[in-house]
């Protein structure tokens, strides 16, 4: 391949797309004009613009978006088709049937969820191509509303945390009575905003705040606890290890137990299942929504970086016996502390646990070659990393050699 080729190519193609963006958003031409400027040879001058929107700073890959709707009559004598290849499964089907299949197994972005409620309420012309085309609506005061599935509100907030994240996810859950899951940002602005952003959830949605939930003690989760708790009078309830860690910093009111039940009220009540899952942190908590399978996972995954097993508080058998815990629940959807939510949840639990059992093998191998340090082994054992990385890894191979010492491997 022409590395430099390619890269000229993807230059000169997002330059054109900046200037069919262009074009089109301050109307100096038609958004077929632009398109037969860029040599495309096609008529668009069907499509409807129907609004803009922008990934929040939360993922590792930030969409820009415009959207246009386009109506297909049957007469035509072309019909829109699915490929095959192209999509895992397609068809087409009505926005309020789409909507519900939404809401009950799959995984939409908040975009597709706006649009596929606005067109089954208003339709595409009149009042609802002004909804489209103004997404404001779905804020919840200055935060974007984040509710991939019914009950999780996702509030992604600036923390000192661990790059390449930036960002630890708040998580508002239930649909009527709520928890508030990490309020971990200690700056004043984000936790000013989350306030403003739970008052409209409360007034709008009817989602009231009845208790903070901490699914471990590290400060990026933690980091905001005391304001929220003033701000909203309720209790806050960890595992009581997580306790012991906090105690002099932050009071625990109460103790969440591993297999522990919660309903929270609402229409429909929202039961929730406490799940005890160490290794990153000895008291951390997974919460698993039990009617749509949604789990807050805090930091027993990542959407955005890797998991730390730091010893002595982080423990590699604990960790690899905890993702296999949660992975036995069946869960759906992973919302974890940090980057965006992962679907095929079983899947990527195994997978987290199986890498982590080939890092090892790797790790047997080097003591096998001799090598007996971490920081002798880190070249061979993490050749795969950034050198930035090797203080993280170092620990991680320590956290390993602790297992393999427990397994009698190391001999």
């Amino acid at each position: 391949m022409d590395v430099a080729k390619a890269a000229a190519d993807l230059i000169l193609l997002e330059q054109d797309l900046a200037v069919l963006k262009e074009g089109v958003l301050e109307g100096r031409r038609t958004f077929s004009d632009a398109m037969a400027a860029l040599g495309a040879g096609l008529d668009a001058s069907r499509l409807v613009w129907a609004g803009r929107w922008m990934t929040p700073p939360f993922a590792p890959v930030r969409f820009d978006n415009r959207f246009f709707l386009l109506a297909w009559p049957p007469s035509e004598r072309v019909q829109p088709a699915v490929i095959p290849g192209e999509l895992a499964a397609g068809e087409w089907i009505e926005p309020g049937a789409a909507l519900r299949r939404c809401r009950e197994e799959a995984l939409a972005a908040p975009p597709i969820l706006h649009i596929l409620e606005v067109l089954a309420a208003d339709g595409p012309l009149g009042s609802g191509l002004e909804r489209l085309r103004d997404p404001s609506e779905t804020n919840l005061g200055p935060l974007r509303r984040i509710e991939m599935r019914p009950g999780v509100l996702m509030f992604p907030l600036a923390t000192h945390t661990l790059p390449p994240a930036s960002t630890t996810n708040t998580y508002l859950l239930g649909t009527g009575e709520a928890v508030l899951v990490d309020p971990g940002s200690p700056l004043p602005a984000e936790s000013e905003r989350l306030e403003r952003a739970l008052a409209a959830a409360r007034d709008r949605l009817g989602r009231r705040v009845t208790a903070i939930w901490l699914t471990h003690h590290h400060p990026d989760h933690v980091g905001g606890v005391e304001r929220l708790r003033r701000t909203l009078g309720v209790p806050v309830l960890a595992h009581p290890q997580t306790a012991a860690r906090l105690a002099g910093a932050i009071a625990v009111d109460g103790e969440l137990a591993d297999g522990e039940r919660i309903v929270l009220a609402g229409e429909p009540p929202f039961p929730v299942r406490v799940v005890h899952t160490p290794g990153h942190a000895r008291g951390h908590l997974c919460f698993l929504d039990e009617t749509h399978g949604s789990a807050l996972a805090g930091d027993l995954v990542a959407g955005l970086g890797t998991i730390v097993v730091d010893p002595p508080e982080g423990d590699m058998d604990d960790y690899l016996a905890s993702l296999e815990k949660l992975a036995a629940l069946a869960p759906r959807t992973l919302f974890p502390g940090h980057g965006p939510a992962i679907k095929n949840a079983v899947a990527r639990l195994r997978e987290y646990a199986d890498h982590r059992r080939w890092r090892e093998e790797r790790v047997l191998a080097a003591w096998e070659g001799g090598l007996r340090t971490p920081g002798e082994m880190l070249p061979t054992v993490y050749d795969d990393v950034p050198k930035e990385a090797y203080p993280l890894a170092e620990r991680q191979i320590l956290a390993h050699l602790e297992r393999l010492r427990r397994a009698g491997r190391l001999t």
